[in-house]
């Protein structure tokens, strides 16, 4: 009896399974039905000619007897087999399939699932996953998407070479190459911005914007992050005549917008805003903290605390008074204050002269950690430098944070102790720098090294008042919030209704240029995360060259670098200004957006038409002059309907 010829083909690293020899592409043929390839000197039957490789089936899929097939496919071992290559057949002639599809199926039907339940799954699955998912949101998914995860953006970041990754992504990839290189074309990211990315807010304000398209287009009810100023308003702070100096420092406070005390715990709601009917958003800003009290965030207007010793505290400010400060966005460290000596004229002393003690401020913090009541937090733009959390101007209220231990340590300005906090975030809303649609889960305490060397270390040992309710899945007060000793100001008056706009319309003013305050054109995102249009950056430092040359008397010095800071900040781009690259993510979304846009824009009539209307009434009609001037408005009857064009000629 003869012996059986075992036919088989190359594994999924291109070997040969017969012969244990990876073979070279000129002696491969694959399969033109299961795309496999396969060593022609293995073949029992290879191909006579060259004319015979084209649409080439193997052993499997030609249906040919083979005493041993490998996948029993052949027509010889029943009908399922001439079934599932008649399956393949019909997938390879259908036109409509992609190849990648065309793959998939195939795959799907040699491991022996039906094609048609399939694709009745397929449809569900889309059906459920653009279940309630709008243009827009659809739209970021194709422009704004992370080349490493290939989902969308979480917590972006925007290397110099305009490429948009994750957070986490990008510190992933960077701990894993001993050269910070970018992933995706391989440039070298500079080791500051890969020790520490900023978050381009642009980006994150865009996607979460798309997710709530319906809260976008309703102004009454909208949650959209806005910038609140009180520039038109008569209740905004002023300076009285009798003040020697100008400025909010003999500023007389304007009025409180709410109507809560200043012992009020936690976030505003919705009850104690009269004006507005929303409550204090996570998310908003102030220019000023003048602004930021009149809507009761955070009351005093110097001291970064705000509490009571025997009722707790209620807000903090991060403004860098401290460089003990640790931010890491959804957790920081906070250091208490007191210790420095502000008599007479050392008002701006930043060296410790004397250790901090939990009196006053300090045990009012203490008190809320051990209570677990809920602090609001606001961050100032003063810690831009030292937080990559930190708004861009003005003051920003970023919810409530909960504080989990207390302790004293010696401080880095001088050698005396300083108290510390470590706050951990517990809102229901998310933070402004992430693109979550929901907010804070209870997660563990973060592991902070300086514990070990801590003194006067306090943690709470009883059930927090603001705490998670499962039941509900959000955080609520679990114990009565304490009652305000002060009275609540009932002052009500309405406000103007901001005009709404398209989701579209806001999504475009989120990619503003920070210097000409129009949408962007060829879009620039420094190392420090700002966003800029190319030209109008490179106009900001024309004329400025990399290198200043020096002289004195006569003696040549050596060449002195110019320092070009941000426009916004005080990040020195002069190593990033020589070789601009353009975000293409953002412009090619940029341009998908004004294009979708116009297009949904109602068409506006012909000039002069007029319809529906009797020759008795009258109609408006707009007139425009060739010059592109501002719009002319005449009113002429329906039945001597001319243009200006006409009148002028008649006048002449």
């Amino acid at each position: 009896m003869a012996s059986r010829v075992i036919q088989l083909p190359c594994n999924g690293n291109g070997v040969c399974m017969r012969c244990k020899s990876k073979p070279l592409p000129e002696v491969t043929l694959t399969c033109g039905t299961c795309v496999t390839p396969w060593h022609v000197s293995c073949l029992s039957s290879p191909p006579e000619t060259l004319a015979f490789t084209f649409d080439w089936l193997c052993p499997d899929c030609s249906g040919d007897i083979d005493p041993l097939p490998v996948s029993g496919v052949a027509a010889g071992y029943g009908s399922v087999g001439s079934d599932l290559v008649a399956a393949i057949h019909a997938i390879e002639a259908d036109s409509s399939l992609s190849a990648e599809e065309k793959a998939r199926k195939r795959q799907q039907v040699m491991s022996g699932k039906a094609v048609a339940e399939d694709d009745e799954e397929e449809e569900k699955k889309k059906m459920k996953k653009g279940k309630g998912k709008s243009d827009v949101l659809s739209t970021l998914d194709e422009n704004l998407i992370c080349f490493y995860c290939m989902s969308l953006l979480d917590l972006p970041v925007t290397t110099p070479c305009g490429h948009n990754v994750c957070l986490k992504c990008f510190k992933k990839w960077m701990s894993a190459n001993k050269k910070p290189t970018c992933g995706k074309c391989r440039t070298v990211v500079p080791l500051k911005i890969a020790r520490d990315p900023r978050i381009n807010l642009s980006i994150v304000a865009a996607i979460r914007l798309a997710k709530h398209p319906k809260r976008a287009d309703d102004a009454g009810t909208s949650k959209d992050r806005h910038f609140v100023s009180n520039q038109d308003r008569p209740e905004k702070a002023f300076t009285t005549e009798r003040a020697k100096k100008t400025g909010n420092a003999n500023a007389s406070g304007g009025r409180i917008f709410v109507t809560i005390p200043n012992d009020h715990f936690g976030p505003i709601p919705a009850e104690n805003d009269p004006r507005r009917n929303l409550g204090v958003l996570v998310g908003e800003s102030w220019a000023d903290r003048q602004e930021c009290r009149q809507w009761g965030v955070h009351f005093p207007l110097v001291p970064g605390i705000a509490g009571q010793a025997k009722h707790g505290a209620q807000s903090v400010v991060l403004s860098g008074g401290y460089v003990d400060d640790e931010d890491h966005g959804e957790w920081f460290i906070y250091t208490g204050s007191g210790g420095r000596d502000l008599s007479r004229n050392k008002r701006t002393a930043k060296i410790q002269s004397h250790d901090q003690v939990f009196k006053n401020k300090n045990a009012a913090l203490r008190l809320s950690c051990k209570m677990g009541y809920p602090v609001r937090v606001i961050r100032s733009h003063k810690v831009m430098c030292h937080s990559a959390y930190a708004p861009m101007e003005g003051v920003r209220y970023d919810g409530v944070y909960r504080i989990e231990k207390c302790w004293r340590k010696v401080g880095k300005q001088g050698s005396f102790h300083v108290c510390r906090y470590l706050f951990v975030r517990c809102d229901n809303e998310p933070a402004p720098w992430t693109s979550d649609e929901q907010g804070d889960r209870p997660r563990p305490i973060p592991n902070v090294p300086e514990l070990n060397m801590a003194m006067d270390l306090f943690e709470r040992k009883e059930s927090p008042s603001w705490d998670f309710d499962e039941g509900e899945g959000r955080w609520r007060w679990m114990k009565p919030p304490p009652a305000s000793k002060l009275r609540v100001n009932k002052e009500r008056k309405s406000l103007r209704t901001a005009k709404s706009n398209t989701v579209r319309g806001k999504l475009l003013k989120e990619f503003s240029c920070l210097i000409c305050r129009q949408v962007m054109t060829l879009p620039v995102t420094t190392p420090c995360a700002h966003n800029f249009c190319k030209p109008c950056l490179e106009d900001k430092f024309a004329g400025t060259t990399l290198m200043r040359e020096r002289s004195r008397g006569g003696r040549t010095l050596r060449a002195k670098k110019n320092v070009m800071n941000c426009p916004c900040c005080p990040t020195d781009l002069s190593d990033f200004l020589p070789n601009l690259q353009v975000n293409r993510d953002v412009m090619d979304l940029i341009e998908r957006l004004k294009n979708e846009e116009e297009e949904s824009a109602e068409p506006e009539g012909d000039e002069g038409e007029c319809s529906g209307t009797s020759s008795e009434e009258e109609t408006d009609v707009f007139v425009s002059e060739k010059n592109e001037q501002p719009k002319k408005r005449i009113k002429l009857d329906t039945d001597a309907v001319i243009t200006e064009s006409v009148v002028e000629s008649d006048m002449e």
